[in-house]
């Protein structure tokens, strides 16, 4: 009688097992299965990571603004797919979840650089942008001038957001000038925390996008923001390579979109109103 329970508890567990591991292969199987706009159009619904700050994505009062997210939900209306937004402040968050297919798009300005054309396919151009030095005016820094030569980062600490062509960018102004500038990689922050940091003096530069700093110097005036770092880039969304269909019919909407006055003025009030 022992030997029966025992056997039919073995068999037991040894089904749950197998379920388990059934299950696990599915997942697996299912996360390496490539995803192009026919597996997005059978699911019915487009995955896109936004990010999270004043120019992108932002809930202001019971209204949720931002470039992005407009542009996002004309594309929904183009492509008569469902969209699902997940807001993420960290860009390499948004790189995995592209790489893992949790996403479909980054909607986020990314420069178009070889080493980035290298790891994703890109949209056709939404809009330019540049990178420049967030730093404190002399009246917030204890009247100490903001750097404005490039030779003067030397040996400075400039605070970034995790992304490759940022880090690279500023290891090749290194070479340039001829020593080193030290960078720190903050993994919690977005342009718009470290833009803050310098302003209440934590930091003392940081490295982000033009147009938000632009955007956040209205609520910090006490930042300078007129030392550029890179050359003005195209700035374009993000898929993954095997997402040939996806990038084909993203580019028809999105230029669709772009052809119609009346939202160009939508997304222009989005960029500058706030």
């Amino acid at each position: 009688m022992n030997y029966n329970k025992k056997l039919t508890l073995y068999l037991a567990l040894l089904s749950i097992v197998i379920f388990c591991m059934c299950v696990i292969r599915i997942s697996l199987l299912k996360r390496d299965a490539p995803r192009d706009l026919a597996e997005i159009e059978q699911e019915g619904t487009l995955r896109i990571a936004i990010d999270y700050n004043q120019q992108s994505y932002y809930i202001q009062g019971d209204s949720i603004v931002g470039f992005e997210y407009r542009l996002a939900q004309a594309i929904g209306k183009e492509s008569g797919l469902k969209i699902e937004l997940y807001p993420e402040i960290n860009l390499q968050k948004s790189l995995d979840g592209l790489n893992s297919r949790q996403f479909d798009i980054i909607a986020r300005p990314l420069p178009i650089t070889t080493q980035n054309k290298q790891l994703y396919s890109f949209t056709d151009p939404i809009s330019l942008n540049k990178q420049v030095l967030v730093q404190r005016k002399a009246s917030h820094n204890n009247g100490k001038e903001p750097i404005r030569n490039q030779l003067d980062l030397a040996q400075k600490k400039l605070h970034i957001i995790p992304d490759a062509s940022t880090k690279l960018r500023i290891e090749n102004l290194s070479h340039e000038i001829g020593d080193t500038i030290y960078t720190v990689e903050e993994n919690l922050y977005g342009y718009e925390q470290l833009i803050i940091l310098v302003a209440k003096g934590e930091i003392d530069f940081a490295v982000c996008n033009e147009d938000i700093a632009r955007n956040m110097n209205k609520s910090y005036p006490e930042i300078d923001i007129k030392t550029d770092i890179s050359f003005t880039q195209f700035q374009s969304w993000a898929v993954r390579k095997e997402s040939v269909t996806l990038l084909d019919s993203l580019n028809i909407w999105l230029q669709r979109i772009q052809n119609a006055s009346d939202f160009k003025q939508i997304l222009k009030s989005d960029r500058t109103s706030k």
